[in-house]
């Protein structure tokens, strides 16, 4: 549904189909408006990332086992991050992969389930690492990296462990990064 917030109003709904209609956690997840007016959906039961027109038809889709998260970029690629594959992956139009990073990636961290990802201005790729799913014993998660940053050569930038005191930030899911420039109400982000 896309809904004028400040009155609440529904402005439009669409229906997107799903393997199982009657289990709605697993169907899909941040389905986004892109700025040419379509939808872009990662159906995490389809292992697919689709992209709809506004009346539902669908214009574009790549397969994307365990589909998460995906954002179109500046670049017209899509960024699509997968939660049981811990994979993020940039593809061009054609649905070809053009960047990817995987645990092979980042060997000193181990990754788990990685949801929401984010392409900086400076090319960087912020990626949210939720253990949550992954470790049976919440001790074991203090041990775990919730956030890291990837220049687009894989190099690590920084990584996130904060599990402790006051700031225990839990299981990370989604971010937003203040600095960066443009504001996301705006759609200015590529997250």
């Amino acid at each position: 549904m896309v809904i004028h917030k400040p009155t609440g109003k529904v402005e439009q709904e669409l229906i997107l189909p799903t393997r199982n209609p009657k289990s709605p956690h697993g169907q899909f997840r941040h389905v986004r408006m892109t700025s040419a007016g379509t939808f872009l959906a990662a159906h995490m039961d389809l292992g697919k990332v689709v992209e709809y027109y506004a009346d539902g038809k669908e214009t574009w889709s790549v397969l994307a086992p365990s589909a998460w998260a995906a954002v179109r970029l500046e670049n017209g690629n899509t960024l699509i991050s997968g939660n049981q594959h811990c994979y993020v992956r940039e593809v061009n139009a054609k649905g070809e992969i053009v960047w990817e990073l995987t645990q092979k990636d980042v060997p000193g961290i181990k990754l788990f389930t990685i949801q929401e990802v984010s392409r900086l201005a400076n090319g960087n790729t912020v990626v949210c690492n939720w253990c949550a799913g992954g470790l049976e014993s919440k001790q074991d998660w203090a041990k775990t990296v919730q956030v890291l940053e990837v220049t687009p050569d894989k190099k690590l930038v920084w990584a996130l462990r904060e599990w402790t005191g006051p700031a225990d930030l839990g299981p990370a899911s989604s971010l937003q990064l203040l600095d960066e420039p443009g504001a996301a109400e705006n759609g200015d982000l590529q997250r």
